[in-house]
C-alpha cells in the first residue's frame, strides 16, 4: 500500500513525474550578463567627456633646418641629435652641455607623426630646460589637391 500512496517511490512526488532538480539555470544568467556587457560597451564611449578637436591645417613656407641643430624623434621613440642615437636619459644629460659648447642658432625638432604626443612634449621640455627658447617644429609641406 505504501507504493500506492507515494510513500516509497524512490524520491518521486507522484506517479510518472520527474524528480526535482535543485540546480540553478545558468543559461538565462549568462544571457543577461552578455546583454549588460553589450549595453556598457556601446554607452561607455558616449559617456566619456572631452572636446572634439580637429587640428587646423595651413599652408606654410617650408623651413629648411640648415643653420641649427636637428633633434629627431623616430616612430619607436629613439632620439637622434643630428645623426647620433641617444636614449631619453642620455639626451637629457648631454643636451645642456652640447648647447653650452656649440651655441646653435636654433634647434629644430623633427618628430614622426605616429609618436605619442607625450614623448614629443618630453623632448621639447628637455630642450627648453637647456635654455633654448628658439625651437622650430619641422613638418612636411602640405600637398594641396586641386
Amino acid at each position: 500500500m505504501a507504493g500506492l500512496l507515494g510513500g516509497g517511490g524512490g524520491g518521486l512526488r507522484g506517479h510518472g513525474e520527474l524528480p526535482l532538480n535543485a540546480d540553478i539555470n545558468v543559461t538565462s544568467l549568462v544571457d543577461v550578463a552578455f546583454v549588460l556587457l553589450i549595453i556598457f560597451m556601446i554607452t561607455a564611449p558616449i559617456m566619456q567627456g572631452g572636446v572634439d578637436v580637429r587640428l587646423p591645417r595651413a599652408e606654410a613656407r617650408p623651413l629648411e633646418p640648415k643653420s641649427g641643430l636637428v633633434v629627431t624623434l623616430d616612430r619607436e621613440g629613439h632620439i637622434f641629435m643630428d645623426q647620433t642615437p641617444l636614449s631619453y636619459a642620455d639626451f637629457r644629460a648631454t643636451f645642456p652641455a652640447f648647447v653650452r659648447t656649440k651655441r646653435p642658432t636654433g634647434v629644430y625638432l623633427r618628430a614622426d607623426g605616429r609618436v605619442p604626443y607625450a614623448d614629443v612634449v618630453q623632448v621639447l621640455a628637455a630642450i627648453r630646460a637647456a635654455g633654448v627658447n628658439d625651437v622650430g617644429l619641422v613638418a612636411e609641406p602640405e600637398v594641396v589637391k586641386p
